[in-house]
């Protein structure tokens, strides 16, 4: 029978993804530049390098509090930094406009002057895509972060491309209604820069991806042209659908500015329930069954393996020692299923059911299920934390793919007996010398999306040459595709051929060349 626990309250971290006490205590000096790492990687001399007179041009249009420079250089390495301290670039300027027609100004002014520009969002991007790789101006749409409207009939709701997640999605919960998004990032990932990474997060399986949910886009292009495509209606037949270029281009053929999105109503009623299972092929049984006994009130289903569970307990205990595991033991497998609507006795009724049927056969082992929200945010946040505490012990290489469901663990697998082979993997009483903690499976079933993450205690060539391109191949050869929802970037650009077609390749470079015929824009990833 299932034993439903009820534990004490977590100390639920705001924003888990957010940098934390621990890593803040890295140096950034000690972070390699982009460029020395990766020095095949040439800087394009087409692009000028700034001088005072482009200084003085921003500064006409922009108040200080817009503008950070070189002398603030503690404060640039956060804009410079990526998340996973992998990449690190060399801007001395950071642009915070708080207006469309000031990011169109230098947009303009960068187009006419060959200025390279990243555009940059909360900076939680995991592949390099959002921070300079040498010194382009970094323009960050922090300070145009308003809600601008929202329909509380249509769950229309409109707002500028720096408005945090988080705090979107508390404004629409206080107007009956939530984001068709949400992710372990939520406390300091932007909007427009979900939209731009065409993020997709625990929510899809319920409410589908940002293509089919953006209703319009405003996106400053790269000559400064404004094009306003904020538009309500769900169904607009006339001609192409010109937000889904944007949707997903990680800030290469424009800034989107604002977002127009539909938005479902807030369910009533949410449950959340964290189980334990013997082997990955128990886990497509409970899935399947789920889908059958659950389905139109099952919100997510997501899995993690042991060893993600293992360093998520030793960096909470480290972090906060009153955290105590959901679960009395350590388990292969875990699922976390929710469960929204809005008939509570239904969905419970409908919920115990399904947990009965899936312990009586013994497909699930042991589990618990909250009876509150505090719970809920428990049990959430042991999924949740698993990026920062791979990261706990030093580094972490993080791949992020999709799969046919029956192979989806197999990668890991396959991952970890290749870092074997090649002596990485560490091991005192084998090989104390190893850099490699190990290779852990996690992610959202629903949708195929396998987060594959390769804890080490640094960065390395060693390391990096191990898993690439094996990783990327082997995504090819078990019919899957490189990147499932956290882009292209900088790391993934040069193997995008493992997953589209030279023709396709070739259209992705018309469009960019048509759209940023002097590639100012984010140069030097994604195509």
């Amino acid at each position: 029978m299932i034993n439903l626990v009820s534990y004490a309250k977590l100390c639920v971290t705001k924003n888990p993804i957010l940098i934390s006490q621990h890593f803040q205590k890295f140096c950034y000096s000690t972070i390699k530049l982009t460029s020395d790492n990766y020095p095949q990687v040439k800087r394009d001399n087409k692009f000028k390098k700034l001088t005072s007179d482009d200084l003085e041009y921003f500064g006409s249009i922009l108040s200080p509090q817009e503008m950070i420079v070189a002398k603030d250089c503690d404060e640039l390495n956060l804009y410079n930094t990526d998340w996973t301290h992998k990449y690190k670039g060399q801007s001395n300027i950071v642009v915070k406009p708080k207006s469309v027609e000031k990011i169109s100004l230098i947009m303009n002014y960068c187009n006419k002057e060959r200025i390279a520009v990243v555009p940059q969002g909360g900076n939680t991007d995991l592949v390099g895509g959002s921070v300079p790789v040498f010194d382009e101006l970094i323009l960050s749409l922090s300070n145009l972060n308003k809600i601008r409207s929202f329909d509380g009939l249509t769950g229309i709701l409109k707002c500028d491309a720096g408005a945090i997640l988080e705090e979107v999605d508390n404004y629409l919960k206080d107007n009956g209604h939530l984001f068709p998004l949400d992710l372990g990032a939520k406390g300091s990932c932007q909007i427009g820069g979900c939209v731009a990474t065409n993020a997709g997060g625990q929510r899809l399986i319920r409410y589908g991806s940002l293509h089919g949910n953006v209703l319009g886009l405003e996106v400053v292009l790269p000559d400064g042209t404004i094009m306003d495509g904020m538009h309500s209606l769900r169904k607009d037949n006339t001609g192409y659908d010109l937000k889904q270029l944007f949707i997903g281009s990680e800030g290469t053929i424009g800034i989107i500015t604002g977002i127009s999105i539909l938005t479902p109503t807030n369910p009533k009623a949410t449950n959340v329930s964290f189980l334990a299972v013997n082997n990955f092929k128990d886990i497509e049984t409970v899935f399947k069954k789920a889908k059958n006994d659950l389905n139109e009130i099952m919100s997510a289903f997501e899995f993690m393996d042991m060893k993600s569970m293992q360093l998520t307990k030793k960096h909470l205990n480290e972090t906060d020692g009153n955290i105590s595991f959901p679960l009395e033991s350590d388990y292969p497998f875990y699922i976390l299923i929710e469960t929204s609507g809005s008939n509570k006795d239904h969905d419970d009724a409908k919920l115990e059911k399904f947990l009965e049927d899936v312990m009586g056969d013994e497909t699930v082992i042991d589990g618990t299920m909250a009876q509150d929200v505090s719970e809920i945010e428990n049990l959430w946040k042991w999924r949740e934390m698993i990026p920062e505490s791979c990261q706990a012990e030093g580094a972490v290489y993080k791949y992020d793919v999709s799969l046919p469901l029956s192979q989806l663990y197999s990668l890991v697998e396959l991952t970890n007996a290749k870092l074997a082979k090649d002596g990485l993997l560490y091991d005192p009483e084998i090989n104390a010398e190893g850099q490699v903690i190990g290779a852990v499976g996690y992610g959202h079933i629903g949708d195929g999306n396998l987060h594959l993450n390769v804890a080490a205690k640094e960065y390395n060539k060693t390391i990096e040459k191990c898993l690439e391109p094996y990783i990327y191949e082997a995504v090819s050869d078990l019919k899957g595709s490189i990147s499932a929802e956290h882009g292209i970037g900088f790391q993934k650009k040069k193997y995008l051929h493992y997953s589209k077609s030279p023709v396709e390749i070739k259209m992705m470079k018309d469009i960019k060349n048509h759209f940023d015929p002097h590639g100012i824009l984010n140069p030097y990833k994604y195509v």
